[in-house]
């Protein structure tokens, strides 16, 4: 076999090997929640004393995004898009969780399997815990619920709690 042989048959494998993750990867979509994130709800138990920093709303906003990134990348979930009035009558109303089942309408009104929100709850400038939970909206129960708490209010307190909860309980054996 001469170097252009080689290289062909090298190229048709590659371009098989290819095509089978592809499909492999249409698959897990396929099979993925289909999910709608309704968001980050941080509860300031001591608003009055200690307002909400702007740290902290982008801590919030970070939390969201490493929460989606990581399902998203474990191709176990797909989120639906929660356009923005959506979120705009989400923050208006009470939380998911505390609304009387608003979660689950949400869920319906966006073709989705599953939500999922986040709620962190400042307790103190010390003490913050961190709660998922997703619902199956068709039948109305939680799947997932899960606690960490938040020993400092930093950037890497809040990074690693949700950390913690997708490596431990959401995505175990996901690196």
């Amino acid at each position: 076999m001469n170097v252009t042989n080689i290289l062909k048959a090298a190229t048709v494998a590659l371009l098989g090997v290819a095509a089978v993750a592809a499909l492999a990867g249409a698959s897990n979509a396929a099979d993925a929640y289909n999910t709608a994130f309704l968001g980050v709800h941080f509860q300031n138990d001591n608003e009055m004393y200690e307002p909400t920093s702007d740290a902290e709303r982008k801590r919030i906003e970070k939390v969201g995004q490493i929460f989606t990134s990581k399902l998203t990348e474990s191709t176990k979930y797909r989120f639906a898009d929660v356009g923005p009035e959506l979120k705009a009558r989400i923050a208006a109303g009470q939380a998911p969780g505390e609304c009387g089942g608003c979660e689950v309408d949400y869920g319906k009104e966006l073709g989705a399997e599953w939500v999922a929100w986040i709620n962190v709850q400042k307790v103190s400038n010390l003490i913050l815990n961190m709660n998922v939970y997703i619902t199956d909206v068709h039948n109305n129960k939680m799947v997932f619920v899960r606690s960490v708490d938040i020993r400092n209010n930093s950037d890497e307190g809040w990074e690693r709690a949700i950390n913690y909860l997708l490596k431990n309980y959401l995505l175990p054996g996901v690196s």
